[in-house]
């Protein structure tokens, strides 16, 4: 039989796991989780402070750290919103090794995961999350918490209802994902072959790609209007569905973008950003520069 060990923490602890952990599975209604990967050597890190509500519950057992509230599942978290009057948060952090598989259920929480390798799961209802410097495989599923990832360097998959999606520095092999009304900017450096799949009823979408880029793009708003900032692609369509067509560089990867009433804007990032003005006058745009990621409706071709 497999030792547990077990605490159940009712006001501000620290905790240090001798045991091994591979899996670190959290669950929390308000409050803050904060995931640290670390390749230092030495024991997971559990510190759970500004805690009000009922305790929290910290297991280890079979290489599985548990952090959270018993009560609250890893599926169906929507049916913990119909038990009214329950009132609880805590502020919890956690150091673990950085290959360590991480899975974190929140309500109502903000979550930031930074350096892990491992397989990375998230699951909200609402509350906002932070991505940094995963190279890990990432799944996210919202319905409206908004994602913001930066520096990630393994697939990600993103579902929500009304979300947003942000990437900054995104270097995976694909993206994927979907929305109803959310929005997705996506400043992308992707891997050789890199599949990126993006699909929204009424939000926008924003892709800022390097040039040179290597990809076969297809690209369509039923409504909305449409920005290309690249010379090898063809815009076609003058009155409804507007479509951006036509191969990047060798082709070799894939970039499908479909939103129904939204905005669509293809942006370019040059090889090699120009610095500063060294006077503090700042860089100025010149006609063949990259439009801002922040003004998606700046580019060549606007219809």
């Amino acid at each position: 039989m497999s030792a547990r060990t077990e605490w159940t923490v009712s006001a501000s602890r620290t905790l240090e796991v001798e045991e091994p952990v591979a899996t670190l599975a959290v669950r929390l209604v308000g409050g803050t989780v904060n995931v640290v990967g670390t390749s230092e050597a030495g024991p997971a890190r559990v510190e759970v402070s500004e805690l009000h509500g009922p305790p929290v519950s910290v297991s280890c057992e079979d290489g599985t750290l548990t952090v959270g509230y018993d009560d609250l599942p890893w599926k169906g978290l929507l049916k913990f919103l119909e038990r009214k009057g329950w009132q609880r948060g805590a502020v919890v952090s956690v150091t673990v090794p950085a290959g360590t598989r991480v899975e974190v259920g929140v309500v109502g929480a903000t979550t930031v995961v930074s350096g892990v390798a491992g397989r990375t799961e998230l699951r909200g209802v609402s509350g906002d999350s932070t991505l940094v410097g995963l190279s890990g495989p990432v799944r996210a599923e919202t319905v409206s918490g908004s994602v913001e990832a930066q520096a990630l360097t393994g697939d990600l998959t993103f579902h929500s209802v009304s979300g947003d999606l942000t990437v900054v520095e995104g270097a995976g092999g694909a993206v994927r994902a979907e929305t109803v009304s959310g929005d997705m900017v996506l400043d992308l450096d992707p891997a050789a072959g890199a599949e990126i799949e993006l699909s929204t009823v009424s939000g926008e979408i924003a892709i800022r790609l390097p040039d040179p880029a290597d990809a076969e793009v297809d690209a369509n708003t039923g409504t909305g209007v449409v920005t290309n900032a690249f010379d090898d692609l063809r815009v076609t369509g003058q009155w409804g569905t507007k479509r951006i067509t036509g191969s990047l560089g060798a082709g070799t990867g894939r970039l499908k973008a479909t939103t129904v009433s939204g905005a669509l804007s293809l942006l370019r990032r040059p090889a090699y950003e120009e610095p500063d003005d060294p006077a503090g006058d700042g860089p100025v745009d010149g006609p063949g520069d990259a439009p801002s990621a922040t003004t998606p409706h700046a580019g060549k071709k606007v219809l």
